[in-house]
């Protein structure tokens, strides 16, 4: 396995929703790695590559070596607001606010089957599954961490789809496409939590290569203010809705 000194700048668009000399905001494009994965691209082609490149020498230290610190640890194929340090302040006070649940993060989530409540919410304990360490489950799971859900529904899409507006009290690896799956409602196109047949629904219908899940909004405290930072949807999800609902 490379070291962290191996990771090199590397030139990859970036979609920056906001920077200055502290912070940087980015829409996460989907099918791109956050941090390095040895068995895909190694220490190359992700998101941590980028960033290096992008800041050049402004950035703070992480374990003696200069690099970004990002907020989240993100599944590879789900278009996210990526929060990201540029200073060592700037490191400290995000990880504060995480750590007290003082950022609002909001999704949006195309799912499987008409959605009849208008608002729900679904508190359980996730965390690994015992059968396979790869997922997370709500059955029986492995040193159970409690996670919480809210959804609303914002209109049903065909006869056989339902988008939500989503969002989540704890950040827990996987949290929205197990909760939903959960419940009987997987996000389209979840290789992990939906049942194959089901997905091949969607490959009969358009074209999907991954969850149809964007985290589009961040609301925190920022130099004092409250601020809110929206982006919009992918490509990809966008015209799934336009399909869905007008054609």
């Amino acid at each position: 396995k490379k070291s962290l000194e191996k990771i090199e700048p590397e030139k990859i668009d970036i979609d920056i929703i906001y920077e200055d000399n502290e912070i940087l905001i980015i829409n996460k494009n989907p099918a791109i790695n956050v941090h390095p994965v040895p068995w895909e691209w190694g220490n190359s082609n992700t998101l941590v590559n980028a960033i290096l490149y992008h800041c050049k020498d402004n950035l703070p230290s992480i374990w003696g070596v200069e690099r970004p610190w990002i907020v989240h640890r993100l599944d590879k194929d789900t278009s996210w607001i990526i929060l990201i340090a540029k200073t060592d302040k700037m490191m400290n006070y995000l990880s504060d606010i995480i750590k007290n649940r003082k950022i609002t993060k909001n999704y949006l989530a195309i799912v499987y089957w008409k959605v009849s409540k208008e608002e729900f919410r679904i508190e359980s304990y996730i965390w690994r599954d015992p059968n396979n360490r790869l997922k997370m489950t709500t059955k029986n799971p492995i040193n159970p961490k409690i996670a919480i859900t809210n959804a609303k529904l914002l209109w049903h899409i065909g006869d056989d789809f339902s988008l939500l507006k989503v969002n989540i009290e704890t950040w827990r690896t996987h949290q929205i496409r197990v909760h939903l799956s959960s419940i009987g409602f997987p996000i389209i196109w979840d290789k992990v939590y939906s049942k194959e047949k089901i997905n091949n629904l969607v490959l009969s219908k358009f074209w999907l290569s991954r969850q149809a899940l964007h985290a589009y909004s961040l609301e925190f405290d920022l130099y004092w203010k409250k601020q809110k930072f929206i982006w919009e949807l992918k490509p990809d999800m966008k015209s799934i809705i336009w399909d869905l609902k007008y054609n």
